[in-house]
């Protein structure tokens, strides 16, 4: 039963990846590193952080007593960000970033997440594109401030009265998305899916 169960993920995400899944097709522009099909080994790993990130699918309270802790509102068409600060390095079962919309007070993980202060020199998975995040000062309640150093971060967030969390030089992101269809692609930074949460 786990086999065959295994089986039709790995069919499901080798579907997204192709750009299907029961999705209307769209035309998107061809990013540095897209590519149009992925390889057996990565379906694999997908496959992988899926399984590994199940637990998440729809219990942010799970996430938050594991260590994630909420680093961004919504970003459009993209989601909330939740970071668990001891999560290091590339392990595709053990995302530093769980990524999710909401709708009232339901939860639903949509993508995972890594970030980097500099393109990795390696591709962490053959195929992946890259987003980027701009210096900025990060507060408790997940709103966040440009800034190009820390001295620049107020001790509250001028806005939300929220305590300083932490600041970050300028990022390169890397998305999967592997819990909501993405019509741009497996590793795009955006997800035009989303447009319908951005106000949640």
């Amino acid at each position: 039963m786990r086999t065959i169960a295994l089986a039709g993920l790995v069919a499901f995400l080798a579907a997204v990846l192709a750009g299907g899944g029961g999705l209307p097709a769209r035309a998107a522009p061809m990013e540095m590193g897209a590519q149009a099909t992925v390889a057996p080994g990565v379906v694999a790993k997908l496959s992988a952080a899926r399984l590994a990130t199940a637990k998440y699918a729809t219990d942010l309270e799970r996430a938050k007593a594991d260590g994630y802790g909420i680093i961004t509102t919504m970003i459009p068409n993209m989601g909330y960000h939740f970071l668990n600060p001891k999560v290091e390095g590339f392990d595709v079962t053990k995302p530093p970033i769980l990524v999710y919309v909401r709708r009232g007070e339901a939860w639903q993980l949509v993508a995972i997440e890594w970030v980097w202060p500099k393109k990795p020199a390696t591709p962490p998975l053959p195929g992946a594109r890259y987003g980027s995040f701009g210096a900025a000062c990060h507060y408790t309640d997940g709103s966040f401030v440009t800034a190009a150093s820390q001295a620049q971060c107020a001790k509250t967030n001028p806005k939300t009265g929220a305590a300083f969390n932490f600041w970050h030089p300028p990022l390169v992101t890397f998305h999967i998305w592997v819990w909501y269809p993405n019509p741009s692609g497996m590793f795009a930074e955006f997800n035009p899916l989303l447009t319908p949460f951005n106000n949640d």
